[in-house]
């Protein structure tokens, strides 16, 4: 019995570990990073643009697809060409948007109406690992 319990609970850790870990960052740090840096142009609300869209839903949401939002052409673009926000491309992203959209399109002339940059790695997984809990 305590080995067939023993199986079970190492196939389970070996699942886990397997899958790692959604995002390396620390929501709490996250959410504190959002409030200063992010809120006054994203709000977390379902339904809810501000001067950028929502980040509810973000997660698994192709890019320039928010309803009632006015993407530039270029995330329409990037959008329509497959690109779809997960953590890793989210983390990318924040470092530099123009950047990012310009790889992403292969259009050198590609523009961001975001112009802030998170520089700092950590602070890009915390914000991540935080956007991850409302999604």
């Amino acid at each position: 019995m305590i080995k067939a319990i023993s199986f079970a609970l190492s196939g389970v850790v070996a699942l886990l570990v397997a899958a790692g870990p959604a995002t390396a960052g620390d929501a709490a740090n996250g959410e504190s990073i959002y409030k200063k840096r992010c809120k006054a142009c994203h709000a977390i609300a379902p339904g809810k643009n501000r001067v950028g869209p929502s980040l509810f839903g973000v997660l698994d949401r192709q890019a320039g697809t928010v309803p009632k939002f006015k993407y530039s052409k270029s995330y329409i673009e990037a959008g329509e060409a497959g690109l779809t926000w997960d953590e890793e491309k989210i983390i990318e992203y924040l470092a530099n948007p123009k950047k990012y959209m310009r790889k992403v399109t292969g259009n050198k002339k590609a523009k961001s109406k975001m112009v802030f940059k998170l520089k700092k790695e950590a602070e890009r997984q915390d914000v991540t690992a935080y956007i991850v809990t409302i999604n």
